[in-house]
């Protein structure tokens, strides 16, 4: 793996000053006072900013390269479409007549602040108030399709980064060839699933626009003795088309017995607004064995970005793969038994 300090220059994030920062937001006649913030995230940048006028608002700065200007405004206007149907999600401000924005080679959008704690999920009421905002979204995700963002499936999650990861010699070789047999066995058996790609194994199964990344960490949970209290759901910026169960499991914790809790919780909140086909939940674990996969190619693409040897630096050892492999062969045996039922 090439050393982080021999690309740290050569990293366009480097060039992200908070004076490169405050200025973009001034191009929209935003003006800070001076108060700015940066926030947990790997993928873009994200910077809480107190303006002038007492306000404070939220800069993403997406990653240079990751999405085109037309994959941003499809997540954009998915963004708006669930305000106006007044689904608790923050959308990107238009501004000048634009929600999104270019300054000093990058792409930026500017978001309303909106504070919150991670919900409680051990918490029945609360799952189901998540439930049944996560049927709206999907209500409105079923509206129309996606044109340029991806589908999450085999192709893109699962084989795309097993081959990109041995392409490149990402997994050191005294493990290389026990992480591939166990990736190969995994893989293989998700093929057999709707998750493959071929519409004829997803027996009238019906895909959509989803929020996509819907784990504890993108929902903000406000107290609900306000006008506004519940669920905010933030960063559609894995917004992608596939099956609503996505945007379920990753709230699922615990062993089998409290995820089936969990999971009959937000099904019973989901189904006052919108019916849930059952046979989704043979994909819950395919799909947390593509994240798996997916997580350890994101990780090592995103190598030269020196936030990432500072916030991992336990990636890329042998141990690290080894962790893999048996995390892998534990998904096998996951994907070999009976689903949860909800």
């Amino acid at each position: 793996m090439t050393s982080p300090a021999a690309e740290l220059a050569h990293h366009p994030y480097e060039t992200l000053t908070p004076d490169v920062v405050l200025d973009a937001l001034a191009t929209l006649g935003l003006h800070g006072d001076g108060r700015l913030q940066a926030l947990s995230s790997y993928e873009n940048r994200v910077y809480q900013i107190h303006l002038e006028d007492q306000r404070v608002v939220v800069a993403k700065f997406y990653r240079p390269g990751r999405w085109s200007e037309a994959q941003i405004l499809e997540e954009h206007t998915f963004s708006a479409e669930l305000l106006a149907a007044e689904v608790p999600a923050v959308a990107p401000l238009t501004l000048e007549g634009a929600t999104l924005h270019r300054h000093a080679g990058f792409d930026f959008s500017v978001s309303p602040y909106r504070g919150g704690r991670a919900p409680e999920l051990d918490d029945f009421e609360v799952l189901e108030w998540i439930g049944r905002f996560l049927a709206r979204i999907h209500t409105v995700g079923a509206g129309a399709a996606f044109a340029l963002r991806p589908t999450l499936d085999l192709q893109g999650f699962g084989i795309a980064s097993r081959d990109w990861l041995l392409r490149n010699d990402m997994v050191p070789l005294d493990v290389q060839r026990d992480w591939e047999i166990a990736c190969n066995e995994a893989l293989e058996m998700i093929a057999a699933t709707a998750l493959s790609g071929d519409d004829g194994k997803q027996g009238g199964m019906r895909q959509l626009r989803l929020h996509g990344d819907c784990h504890p960490g993108n929902i903000l949970w406000t107290p609900t003795d306000r006008p506004d209290g519940g669920p905010h759901f933030v960063d559609l910026d894995d917004a992608r088309t596939g099956f609503a169960v996505q945007d379920l499991w990753m709230l699922l914790s615990g062993d089998r017995a409290q995820r089936t809790g969990q999971l009959s919780g937000l099904l019973e909140g989901y189904e006052q607004f919108r019916e849930f086909d059952r046979r989704e939940l043979a994909l819950i674990e395919p799909l947390r064995t593509l994240r798996l996969v997916h997580y350890s190619a994101w990780l090592a693409r995103r190598w030269q970005d020196p936030i990432f040897p500072i916030n991992f630096p336990w990636f890329g050892s042998s141990d690290y793969w080894k962790g893999q492999i048996q995390m892998l062969q534990d998904q096998c045996e996951a994907m070999a038994e009976e689903p949860l039922y909800g």
